[in-house]
């Protein structure tokens, strides 16, 4: 009798032209370390973000992407799956093939207001209207300041929907040193929201008991 395999969590990871593709790229590598399977898109601004912030020049091709990204993070075959902006036979597409949650990391200020307005006209913007629709999981991380109100009435909007906004606020108890240990902070925040078990930032409370704040 053939044994059944117990299948590999999914999630559907956008990394869209905010800045602060640091984070997208580090939540991705963390997503792969908890053996999950991520079903990535990554706008052509996010690319031009990863040029200017990190000097990782990222191919039109989604397969040559996918190979990149598979070989970066050491990820099993099929662990990590690229997907063109305008793929839309890509199983994110559709509510009977996306992952049951989804995280949009960083989020743009456009990409966050055309999700509120129902707009998809591209992969990532359709995939989260299936996530919304399909009452999965919607995380969205925007990287921007100030919110003008504009912004601040879309952010309600996707709440109202059942959205979790996460902005990428680091904070400062943990004592970063380094840009990574801001990044993690971040980081570490959506996988607590992901119920992934973390040990990037311990959580408040959760340090020496010599070393907590009286």
């Amino acid at each position: 009798m053939a044994v059944r395999q117990t299948p590999s969590p999914q999630v559907t990871l956008a990394i869209t032209g905010a800045s602060g593709a640091q984070y997208g790229l580090r939540l991705l590598e963390c997503l792969v370390a908890a053996q999950w399977q991520v079903f990535c898109l990554i706008s052509r601004a996010a690319k031009v973000v990863l040029r200017a912030e990190m000097d990782i020049g990222l191919e039109d091709c989604a397969q040559s992407v996918e190979r990149q990204l598979t070989d970066c993070y050491r990820a099993g075959p099929n662990q990590i799956r690229v997907f063109h902006d305008n793929d839309w036979m890509s199983p994110v597409a559709s509510g009977s093939g996306a992952p049951p949650v989804m995280v949009i990391c960083p989020c743009s200020t456009g990409t966050l207001s055309a999700i509120a307005c129902g707009l998809s006209s591209n992969l990532v913007q359709r995939a989260a209207t299936v996530a919304l629709k399909e009452r999965h999981k919607l995380i969205v991380v925007p990287r921007e300041t100030p919110y003008s109100d504009v912004l601040l009435e879309n952010m309600l909007k996707l709440s109202h929907m059942g959205c979790v906004v996460l902005p990428a606020s680091p904070g400062f108890y943990h004592r970063p040193t380094t840009v990574d240990d801001m990044v993690d902070f971040v980081v570490a925040r959506i996988l607590d929201q992901l119920d992934i078990t973390q040990e990037l930032i311990p959580g408040w409370g959760g340090e020496n008991e010599e070393n907590r704040v009286k």
